[in-house]
């Protein structure tokens, strides 16, 4: 329990808070820029059996990757999800989540 000098309790209120540390040092943040790997590379059809390709949009643990992180238009995410979910289908690729 917090104490002032006296030995007594001191109120919620009346407390440090850690913000105080943290007002001087304002530090931005990195955004990685954003390519779509499919328009990059001129990669027409995404084929289940690309399997190079596909891992590009695959985490270590097997999941996918959003949107929003590999810049790919909802289009052709949705066509990288398809074709992800069909070559795990066959055994192509690892299934993603927890099981790993």
């Amino acid at each position: 329990m917090a104490e002032g000098k006296g030995g007594r309790p001191i109120a919620a209120s009346q407390r440090p808070t850690g913000g105080d540390k943290a007002m001087g040092a304002k530090k931005g943040y990195f955004r990685r820029k954003r390519v779509a790997r499919i328009s990059d590379k001129r990669i027409d059809e995404i084929d289940y059996k690309n399997i190079d390709l596909l891992r590009s949009f695959l985490t270590e643990r097997g999941k996918i990757i959003p949107r929003r992180i590999t810049g790919v238009s909802q289009r052709v995410q949705r066509r990288v999800t398809e074709a992800i979910k069909q070559a795990r289908n066959i055994a192509l690729l690892p299934m993603g989540g927890q099981g790993l």
